[in-house]
């Protein structure tokens, strides 16, 4: 018998998230273990007249190919891929890996030469995506591997899953439309912000975001969400930033990262631990030293770190920046085979936009705080 809140998650991603359409073709990429999810939006797709197929993860042969693999091997793309991803309506991606660190042991640079491969099928999907051509999204299925990194037991760590994507409301849609509705509040008014300032604990940056667009993610690329985002003008970053919250990129962890921009570009770089992998990512291509992304994390029913992206950047309470490849949607223009989020604390931060603080405590200042979430 199917897990009710695997059913309503699968609900929610195929109806909401995806939207999907008769004749439209999803793939689903996902983990052995998350196999259990995408039999269940395999079934919704199926419902909707929507055309589904299924590709198996498998990260284990990932370590294999980059531990023994020549480099033309490790760079070969095969083309069935590109023409995958042309033909796409939509994608779903479900991790649910029994090891984060599976890649732990790869020389960075063999990673780096992954990436770069690879640069071109990422700014493709990206590109259709920004042009509305492509939904996309990303969730997780709760393992023990995923629990393990959290610091939880399975059985919380699916609760801890389940409650940030509310399938343990009657009415996951409606709570997600709720959402949006109120993150969209914070859209509106940073759609006519101008400069940003970020101060806090060893930070001290200012960046511009003339002319860019802010956007709402309510649960659709990115399932559970609760965040707005934009991508800075690209030479605009200034001063110094430290990101707080441990992080892990490529299998690596990484924790207490330090960067220093000027006219945009990452200056300088330090981290307590992961410093290789930093430098390593850091030199993938010309815009791996650029900023993507900055965003406020919202989903306040998020409050603690578990090691895992899709869930740490929406903590409510925090900020993000990402170093690498930018949104076409937001009207950022920086390229990268890398897209890397780095998240900060800032409970005991503040942001300034245009000269007025906006943002104090890990809240936005002068608004009610959103309610349950």
């Amino acid at each position: 018998m199917v897990e009710t809140r695997i059913e309503k998650m699968a609900q929610t991603i195929a109806r909401y998230s995806l939207g999907l359409k008769p004749g439209e073709l999803l793939a689903i990429l996902t983990s052995v273990p998350g196999l259990a999810l995408a039999k269940e939006v395999y079934r919704e797709a199926l419902a909707l007249g929507a055309l589904p197929v299924v590709r198996t993860l498998l990260p284990e042969f990932d370590e294999v190919l980059y531990r023994c693999g020549s480099d033309e091997q490790v760079k070969f793309v095969p083309e069935y891929e590109k023409q995958e991803l042309e033909a796409l309506g939509a994608r779903l991606v479900i991790r649910g890996d029994e090891n984060a660190m599976t890649l732990a042991g790869v020389e960075p640079v063999r990673l780096t030469l992954g990436r770069q491969a690879r640069r071109p099928l990422l700014e493709r999907m990206m590109a259709r995506k920004g042009a509305g051509e492509l939904k996309t999204c990303l969730t997780q299925f709760p393992t023990n591997g995923g629990a393990q990194e959290a610091g939880m037991s399975l059985a919380d760590y699916e609760e801890f899953v389940f409650r940030a994507c509310f399938a343990d409301r009657s009415d996951p849609i409606a709570a997600w439309r709720e959402l949006s509705k109120e993150q969209q509040k914070f859209v509106d008014f940073l759609n006519g912000v101008k400069i940003l300032k970020v101060e806090g604990p060893g930070t001290d940056l200012a960046l511009s975001v003339e002319g860019r667009k802010w956007v709402n993610s309510d649960g659709k690329a990115n399932f559970p969400s609760g965040e707005v985002f934009t991508g800075p003008v690209e030479d605009s970053a200034s001063g110094r930033i430290r990101f707080d919250v441990p992080t892990v990129f490529s299998g690596k962890a990484v924790e207490g990262i330090e960067l220093e921009f000027k006219a945009g570009k990452v200056v300088s770089a330090n981290a307590e631990r992961g410093g290789e992998m930093l430098a390593s990512a850091l030199e993938t291509d010309a815009g791996s030293r650029l900023l993507g992304e900055f965003a406020f994390g919202l989903n306040y029913g998020i409050t603690r770190a578990t090691k895992n992206i899709l869930f740490d950047e929406k903590i409510g309470g925090t900020i993000h920046l990402a170093v690498g490849a930018g949104y076409p949607e937001t009207g950022s223009v920086n390229r990268s085979a890398i897209h890397w989020d780095m998240i900060k604390d800032m409970k005991q931060g503040r942001v300034h936009a245009d000269g007025k603080l906006v943002y104090e405590g890990g809240r936005f200042t002068g608004w009610k705080p959103m309610t349950n979430f």
